[in-house]
Parts: C-alpha cells; sequence; structure tokens
C-alpha cells in the first residue's frame, strides 16, 4: 500500500494544486511533523481503498481550503495521513474521502458517488478517528454554512464553533453518538438522536450499494430547489441541512431501507432540522428570556427565576448573568452576580466594547416576595462578567425593562414596559439619561436600533411601532392595528433598515406590577414589515407563526420567529429575496407553511438569535402547561446550522461576519 503525504517546503512557500477538480492551496510553513490515523466505514462494514483526503479550513468567507496530506484506506478501511501540524493553534483540520468499495454479501462495487466527511479541529486531532455516515452527517449540519463542495472556509470564530458543535453530535474517534446528543437533556428525551441516526442511515443506502437504487433515491430526493441533483453523498447531507422541509415524508421512506444506524425515527417528520437542548450542565437556567453572543461566540443569557428543580417549589427572581460556550457548556467562573441584577426578562444587549446591559424586570413566581424597586433598575457587567457598579442604575426613570439595544456608539435604550416610555443612556452614560413618552406608546416591549441610530419599539398595548430620533421626535408612528400589527412584542431590523415586527394577536405584555401573563388559546399572529419611511407591509401569517414574541434577522437578511406557542420556529423569506429558495418571496415561509420548523424539545420560546456559526439559538422560556409558582423552562434550544451566520456581538442592524 502507498501512502501519500505533503511534502515539507520552505518557510512562507505556497502553491497551488488541483485535487480531483478542486483548486486548493498547499502550504507546510513553518511546522512539526503529525500523522493522522483513522478507518472509513459504513456502519461496521469497513470502506476499502477510499482516497483519504486532509485539509485546513480556510479563514476567509468563500475563501480557500489547504492541503496538508492524503492516503487511502486499506483493505479494513485503515488509513494514515502524515502531514505538516499548523502552527495556527485555531485551526481547523477536516477529512474528507472519496469513493471506496464496500464488501457485501461478496460484492464490491466501487462507490465513486461516496464521500464521507468529518472535521478534527480545533486543537490536537485524536490520535485514532473514524469517518462514517455519522460524521458525515454532522459535517454536513455543523458546517452548513461553510461547506461547499469539498471546500470548507469561514470567518472565526464561526468555522471554530461549529467544529466544537459537531463534537457535540458524533464521537470523532468511534463514529457513534455524541456524548451531548446521547444523554440529558438531549438523548431519548427529544426527537434529535432518533433523526440524526435517520439521516445517517439515507446516506448507507447509498454506501451499501443497494440494488433498488439508494444513491439514485438519494440523491433525486436531496436536490436542491432550482438546482442540479447531488453527485456525492456528502453533497446529499448538505442539501438536506440546508432545506430541510423539502421531500421530508419520501427521505423518511428512504431511511428505511437499511437499519444501520439506531435508534432511529419510526414514523415520518415535516424537516429535518438537527437541534439540541443546552443547559449548561444543570442547576443555572430557569426562565431563559433572551441573550446576546460576544466576539469568541459565547452566549449571555438574561434568567427570569432563580433555579428550582421542582415547578411547584417558588422560584425567585434571578440574581446571575449566565455565560455558555459555544458548544453549551458553562463558561469557567460563570454564573455572575451584582451589579443589582434581579429576574431580568427580555432585556439584554451588548455594546461594541462587550459590555453587557440588563433591564431588571423583577421577574418573581407566586410565593416570592419581590424586593421593591428593583424592577426600577438596570445592570451592567463588563466582557468578564464583573459588574461596574456596585447598584444598578435607576436613572431616566427606567421601569420594568423589557427590550434593550445599543448601537455603535455605545449609546442604550431601554423600552420600559411598566413606564410607558423610553429611555436612553447617550454614549452609555447613565447620568446623561433623557426619557421619552411620546403619545401612544404604552407598553413598550420590543427595541432595535438601525444604521441611522434611529431607536424602534413595539407599543403591545397599542398596537402600534415607533420609531424616534436620540432626541425623543417621533419619526414613524403607526397607526393603531395598521395592517395586522396586533400586541406587538419583539421587533429586529435588517440591513436595509426594515423593521421586522411579531404581532402576538393577544398576548398583553405583563409590564405593570404584579401582573400575569395571559396566555390564549388562539390570536390573529402574525408578522409585519415596516420601510424605513413607515410603509407597513401586509399582514404575514405563514409559517406555523403562532403567538411570535421574538425575532430576529440573519446574515442573508432572512426572517426568524420564535414562538410562544406551537412548539415551532418561523422562517419567512427577507428584505432580498434573492437570498431565497428560488420562487419565494418576501414574507413568503421558508419553513413549511403550515408548522414551521417544529422540535418535540421545545417548550414556550420567548427569543431568537443568530449566531457566527449560523446556529439559531432559542430560549425555552415558560413551560407548556406552567406553574406560576415556578414557571420557567430549563433549557435552551439551537437549531444547528440553519441560517447565514451574522457578525458577532450584533450591534445595530445584522452583518455577515
Amino acid at each position: 500500500m502507498t501512502f501519500m503525504t505533503c511534502p515539507r517546503l520552505p518557510r512562507g512557500l505556497r502553491l497551488s494544486t488541483v485535487v480531483f477538480g478542486l483548486a486548493v492551496a498547499v502550504s507546510a510553513g513553518p511546522a512539526d511533523a503529525a500523522e493522522l490515523n483513522g478507518t472509513v466505514r459504513t456502519g461496521t462494514l469497513p470502506v476499502s481503498y477510499a482516497k483519504v483526503i486532509l485539509y485546513q479550513a480556510g479563514t476567509t468567507a468563500g475563501g480557500t481550503a489547504t492541503l496538508l496530506g492524503t492516503g487511502r484506506s486499506d483493505s479494513q478501511g485503515g488509513f494514515r495521513v502524515a502531514y505538516a501540524e499548523p502552527a495556527d493553534a485555531n485551526a481547523v483540520l477536516y477529512v474528507v474521502t472519496t469513493g471506496g468499495t464496500v464488501d457485501i454479501f461478496g460484492l464490491k462495487p466501487r462507490q465513486r458517488q461516496l464521500r464521507f466527511a468529518t472535521v478534527l479541529g480545533p486543537g490536537t486531532p485524536p490520535s485514532q478517528i473514524t469517518i462514517n455516515e455519522r460524521t458525515t452527517v454532522a459535517t454536513a449540519y455543523a458546517f452548513a454554512q461553510f461547506l461547499d463542495g469539498m471546500q470548507i472556509s469561514g470567518v472565526h470564530p464561526g468555522p471554530k464553533n461549529a467544529a466544537l458543535t459537531l463534537r457535540n453530535l458524533v464521537n470523532r474517534r468511534s463514529g457513534a453518538v455524541g456524548h451531548v446528543l446521547a444523554t440529558k437533556p438531549n438523548g431519548a428525551s427529544t426527537q434529535t438522536m432518533r433523526e440524526f441516526n435517520s439521516l445517517a442511515n439515507m446516506l448507507a443506502t447509498c454506501a451499501r450499494g443497494l440494488a433498488d437504487g439508494g444513491c439514485k433515491s438519494l440523491f433525486k430526493l436531496a436536490k436542491a430547489p432550482g438546482g442540479k441533483r447531488p453527485k456525492n453523498t456528502l453533497q446529499a447531507a448538505v442539501n438536506i441541512a440546508h432545506y430541510p422541509g423539502r421531500k421530508a415524508k419520501k427521505l423518511f421512506g428512504l431511511s428505511q431501507r437499511v437499519a444501520v444506524y439506531g435508534p432511529a425515527l419510526t414514523s415520518p417528520i415535516a424537516t429535518w432540522t438537527l437541534t439540541l437542548l443546552y443547559d449548561g450542565g444543570g442547576g443555572q437556567l430557569d426562565g431563559p428570556g433572551n441573550m446576546v453572543f460576544d466576539k469568541e461566540g459565547n452566549v449571555w443569557i438574561g434568567n427570569n427565576y432563580q433555579y428550582q428543580r421542582r415547578a411547584k417549589t417558588p422560584a425567585c427572581g434571578d440574581t446571575h448573568l449566565i455565560r455558555l460556550t459555544p458548544d453549551g457548556r458553562n463558561y469557567p467562573g460563570a454564573p455572575y452576580t451584582g451589579g443589582g441584577i434581579y429576574g431580568v426578562g427580555f432585556g439584554i444587549a451588548m455594546d461594541p466594547d462587550e459590555n453587557i446591559w440588563l433591564g431588571n424586570f423583577g421577574f418573581s413566581g407566586r410565593g416570592c416576595d419581590q424586593p421593591l424597586g428593583d424592577d426600577q433598575t438596570v445592570s451592567l457587567f463588563n466582557s468578564d462578567g464583573v459588574a461596574q457598579a456596585g447598584s444598578p442604575y435607576a436613572d431616566g426613570d427606567v421601569n420594568r425593562v423589557q427590550g434593550l439595544a445599543t448601537d455603535d456608539d455605545r449609546t442604550v435604550w431601554f423600552a420600559n414596559c411598566g413606564g410607558d416610555s423610553v429611555t436612553v443612556y447617550p454614549l452609555g452614560d447613565h447620568t446623561a439619561a433623557v426619557n421619552h413618552a411620546p403619545w401612544g406608546l404604552e407598553k413598550p416591549f420590543g427595541a432595535a436600533v438601525d444604521s441611522q441610530h434611529h431607536a424602534w419599539f413595539t407599543a403591545n398595548n397599542t398596537n402600534r411601532v415607533f420609531k424616534l430620533d436620540r432626541l425623543g421626535n417621533v419619526l414613524v408612528r403607526t397607526e393603531r392595528g395598521e395592517n395586522g400589527i396586533k400586541r406587538p412584542m419583539g421587533i429586529a431590523v435588517d440591513s436595509l433598515d426594515n423593521a421586522w415586527v411579531s404581532n402576538s394577536g393577544a398576548i398583553a405584555a405583563p409590564c405593570y406590577f404584579r401582573k400575569t401573563l395571559n396566555i390564549p388559546d388562539k390570536a390573529d399572529a402574525s408578522v409585519s414589515m415596516i420601510t424605513p419611511d413607515g410603509t407597513v407591509s401586509k399582514a404575514y401569517t405563514n409559517g406555523g407563526v403562532f403567538l411570535p414574541w421574538g425575532i430576529a434577522v440573519d446574515g442573508d437578511d432572512n426572517v426568524w420567529v420564535a414562538n410562544f406557542g406551537g412548539f415551532r420556529v418561523g422562517h419567512l423569506c427577507g428584505a432580498r429575496p434573492e437570498n431565497c429558495p428560488p420562487g419565494v418571496k418576501t414574507g413568503e415561509s421558508i419553513a413549511p407553511k403550515k408548522t414551521g420548523y417544529a422540535f418535540d424539545g421545545l417548550v414556550r420560546v420567548t427569543a431568537v438569535q443568530i449566531d457566527a456559526s449560523g446556529n439559531v439559538w432559542l430560549t425555552n422560556n415558560w413551560l407548556t402547561y406552567p406553574y406560576q409558582t415556578n414557571p420557567g423552562g430549563k433549557t435552551m434550544a439551537v437549531m444547528i446550522g440553519m441560517a447565514a451566520p451574522v457578525k458577532t456581538p450584533m450591534v445595530g442592524p445584522p452583518q455577515k461576519p
């Protein structure tokens, strides 16, 4: 057997080559010699004589990967690849295999359409790896926004964090289901592990060379809208990740042809999304309300209640600021206390210096005595989680703050849901606070800032939306209930400065002291787009929108909607339809029109945000059937690789990394 290795080159020398028609850069820089060992398998069967290619991912959007070394699997699927180890500690290494043979009943057909993958870095790769259908599915989903053919490339920290997420899905050494996916709050508790194995079984129908046309059926069903059929298994998996609602029932049927991986699904699903639940190790989350991401992709979470495991145990307002790593672990040293934080609701924002502003709404479950006045303050922490004042700020008559937004010069806006006003801290200076209370602004809830430093607010009680300048002048005030604006909650601004509004249709925000939240059975739910000059679109009602609360815009200007009911996420085409599937227009649903993206691990969701890897994060805020003593949900839900990545921290409208 002959092993092909990447030759050592002089310092700084780079050259171009072509591998299977793929243009790549080749570099061996100043680095140490290393060797990668592993096995290519389909289930327990070896994939023999497959080409094995090791790359270092590119570091720019649409950039070029670097070829590190090549090899070929032997008759037992084993391989080794010698390579020059990159000097960059953040380098993302990945492996793609092409072709190979599989011994099925003594037949050894050559599988030219077989393409598997796995991701190793960042960090030192395992001494031994397995590449199979599971690792391929994990790569296709975690890197859905960075993978093009055999190229992986993207701006830091997106690919690095995607590699961490992949490890939650699959064990790189054994090719088995990853520990996070296999255990609570995931495992048997949700559908995701069974979905993951079913997706792997779809690819196995091709790898096993089934007489009934496994590859042909897979490629036909995994065809992208308006595109060509995929020509290999990796591209098929990527297409399914990009269009999870397309041919969903037929893909389920294909997954039933072989039972290589289990446990698998036993009944069809509407969408092939992969969603993980994170709890930071437990004992922290109780009513997560909203979140922000720092420049490295760590997620900071405002939490309603002090954690109590039992729903019947009274839960008082939380006094912690929670911080999780991009892959859902508790950040070292977190959670943080101090600064007068108490019962944060929907109000959290990060400024350009990564300072975190929090609105102390004063949540408190029935049976707790809420400290008087704590709901009329805001708190400030720096990027290390250190409170910036011994006591919270009360300047500007802040009152039960919900929505909160910052702009690129550090100015902070607060929606005083309990005070029927908004407050601005110019340049982040609380001592210069100004309060504005324009006519018709009752129960302001959501807040967002556009590129012109104007602030948008929803008025939940008067069915209106406002845009203000820093002096408090009203630039836009929609008519009461205009074009379906009804009980609006969240608001987000796209890169064109359009404001997108989630109209709950029925939720009366519990803004006033000791008022509780109503949960209606039905509502005239919709999403609205308002142009910078105040023109309101028609009400967009498809995509499974039901009691929509939070709303976010991704790097392609498409819109994501968090639903307080219905256990699903909405996904609408935004103001740039060229970034939508063919034929889908602004305001129309990208997700299945009736169901959206459903997931059995969701409860009542309040917020949705997009990270730099294209993951869609959701706050499982309230239990489906909440006890008023402690109604808080206990997890964050993360839909993997679904959205166009967003530069973090997001200050103002979303930007691509």
